[in-house]
């Protein structure tokens, strides 16, 4: 399923966090694709987190072997001794900018359900060929953090409206820096390009071309993403 020899670039997101990128990472990825395909139809809308678009829940059997291909990169760039928890998906991102809720219009942190000593790490897959659907970006707060925990509350307790007037904000794709996030680094896309990173960093897909979105796992931004929950090593 994943390739031994894959290439691995690590990059430095800030002073306390890596994120790899990992390149050529599937040995057949175009069977993944036909696969998907195949499955068209058991993709569904999610309402238990903010994804824009259609999921469909992989085996425990990939979340493994995923796992297992991120292994060696674990403690050395993430500090994690063991991963408590994981699930994976493949995922289209298709929604309209003018249809996104407030939480989607921002970038979000894959935090799960993280304890004292744990941490959450997270991976996308890119199984498609167009760069142009829009690769990954990672921002920082301008805000402190009390701001930052009230502005990311209001974006799922307040109706749209009040909440894009309160903020001064429209729905739409975060594709650069604004009045309360700052872009620190932009990954572009790549076919069978993997990125592993910390679920603590303010993250979004980098979607600058929307109206190339669809719900056609052959031609949309069909995804494999993966989350860990792991305990952290004693320092």
């Amino acid at each position: 399923m994943f390739n031994a020899k894959a290439r691995v670039e690590v990059l430095r997101i800030d002073d306390a966090n890596d994120c790899l990128v990992i390149d050529d990472v599937l040995l057949e990825p175009e069977r993944w694709v036909n696969a998907a395909a195949e499955q068209r139809s058991g993709f569904t809308p999610s309402p238990a987190n903010a994804y824009p678009g259609y999921e469909l829940r992989m085996p425990d059997s990939v979340t493994q072997a995923l796992l297992e291909f991120l292994r060696p990169g674990l403690r050395p760039h993430f500090g994690i001794r063991r991963i408590l928890d994981a699930y994976s998906r493949l995922a289209m991102a298709t929604l309209a900018p003018a249809a996104l809720s407030p939480a989607q219009s921002l970038c979000h942190r894959d935090r799960l359900k993280c304890r004292p000593g744990q941490t959450a790490l997270a991976s996308v897959l890119y199984l498609f060929d167009d760069p142009g659907l829009g690769g990954t970006a990672f921002f920082r707060s301008r805000l402190d953090a009390t701001a930052t925990d009230q502005l990311l509350y209001d974006s799922n307790a307040l109706p749209a409206p009040a909440f894009f007037a309160r903020y001064s904000l429209q729905p739409g794709y975060l594709t650069d820096s604004n009045a309360y996030f700052e872009k620190t680094h932009s990954i572009p896309a790549r076919w069978n390009r993997l990125l592993v990173y910390s679920g603590m960093l303010f993250h979004s897909g980098e979607i600058s071309n929307p109206q190339a979105l669809n719900d056609d796992p052959r031609t949309g931004r069909l995804t494999l993403n993966g989350f860990f929950t792991g305990r952290m090593t004693l320092r």
